[in-house]
């Protein structure tokens, strides 16, 4: 695929889901608010375990959100397998600066909202880095925007996101059904199984996935966390001209990126705005905003900086100290995934949530605007080939369709 169509793709992606915030914030401050809530909450389709008949928002939220979580699970098991954390040595600077960048947000949200432990449930909010919305600001930045540096923020957000998924996973699920997470476990080794004994197809890979989502849903746990669990069971396939998860990955990006993503957006972003900005000054909010502004890019440019002048991970080659500080700042737009905690953190709390949204929104475009300037103004530096080369691999390099 040539590198202006990736570049092209990248940039719409993210202004799709710009786009999707934005319309979500109009009509949840216009006349069509009502309407647009009553939307959300329409309830259609069979009855499922724990929540009824799903309304479009539990369909997009538990539902869309185990494809995202997917995609997410193929994407790191290929870079953990065959791509840029292969080695340890790969490993080591984007796993730093990833955690880095979710301890120093969480620990500055506490910081913030002080005492009061329901609130405390929320620590997670801003440890996120949406990778999309990310990619797409750096994409608007054409030429500026070396492959290194598109390569250390997606490498940070992969990682991130890992430790999002073991958070939600840990943190954020309750009232376990043993029976449920049995079958849970049945279904995950038949899948393992199908891969050990060499089946290649996708259609059995995705029925499972299927059946592991309900079995999640019944279980307590997240049923997105059911995407990540599928995908390590989907073979890499490591040589093979048509490798089944490298199909799957690339068939289901686009839909991920142009589909999955807006929606959710569109129905996570819609928040009032009827309190100015004094309603960003409550804790709660405050707590996030700060999380996601000051502490990712202190967590995040602190740890590439410790870990290069202490001998234990250098920077990229052909990169600048301005240009990573640009791609630390860029790593506080939580959005998705953010989004995606605050309504785990404070369930069935309207307020709480909205308040969340708030922070999270004004958090992130906060992140975007200043990573955006800093990297516009930073002198640019020359591409390396090998990273055109990489980019290509993990931003979408076209694969055979399976026959």
């Amino acid at each position: 695929m040539a590198a202006d169509t990736l570049r092209r793709r990248e940039k719409l992606a993210g202004l799709a889901l710009i786009g999707s915030a934005a319309v979500a914030l109009v009509l949840a401050n216009s006349p069509a608010a009502e309407a647009f809530h009553h939307l959300l909450d329409y309830r259609f389709g069979p009855a499922l375990p724990r929540l009824g008949v799903p309304s479009v928002h539990q369909w997009i939220a538990d539902g869309l959100m185990a494809v995202f979580f997917l995609l997410v699970g193929l994407e790191v098991k290929r870079e953990w397998y065959d791509g840029r954390l292969a080695s340890a040595a790969e490993r080591r600077l984007p796993m730093v600066a990833a955690v880095a960048g979710m301890a120093v947000p969480a620990l500055l949200y506490l910081a913030v909202i002080g005492v009061d432990p329901d609130l405390a449930r929320g620590w997670a909010i801003p440890a996120a880095t949406d990778i999309a919305f990310a990619i797409g600001v750096l994409a608007l930045l054409g030429e500026r925007a070396s492959p290194s540096l598109k390569l250390l923020l997606v490498t940070i957000a992969i990682v991130d996101d890992v430790g999002a998924v073991i958070i939600i996973a840990l943190v954020y699920t309750s009232d376990l059904d043993a029976g449920a997470i049995a079958a849970a476990v049945v279904i995950t080794a038949a899948m393992a199984g199908m891969a050990l004994f060499g089946v290649r197809r996708l259609a059995p890979f995705l029925a499972g996935f299927a059946l592991l989502w309900l079995a999640m849903l019944a279980s307590g746990i997240h049923p997105a966390i059911a995407g990540v669990v599928a995908a390590l069971t989907v073979p890499l396939g490591r040589g093979e001209a048509r490798s089944p998860l490298k199909r799957l990955e690339h068939a289901i990006h686009p839909y991920v990126m142009f589909g999955v993503m807006p929606l959710f957006g569109l129905a996570s972003a819609g928040v009032a705005l009827s309190g100015g900005v004094g309603a960003l000054v409550q804790p709660l909010p405050l707590a996030i905003l700060l999380g996601l502004f000051v502490g990712k890019q202190a967590g995040v440019f602190g740890a590439l900086w410790l870990a290069d002048r202490s001998g234990l991970a250098p920077r990229p080659a052909g990169t600048s100290w301005a240009q990573l500080y640009g791609v630390a700042l860029l790593c506080g737009i939580g959005f998705t995934m953010s989004l995606f905690i605050g309504q785990l953190a404070f369930p069935g709390d309207a307020a709480r949530i909205d308040a969340a949204r708030l922070g999270t929104l004004a958090g992130s475009l906060l992140s975007a605007l200043a990573g955006w300037a800093v990297l516009r103004l930073a002198a640019p530096t020359p591409a390396l080939a090998e990273d055109a080369d990489e980019a290509e691999e993990i931003f979408g390099a076209d694969q055979p369709e399976e026959r």
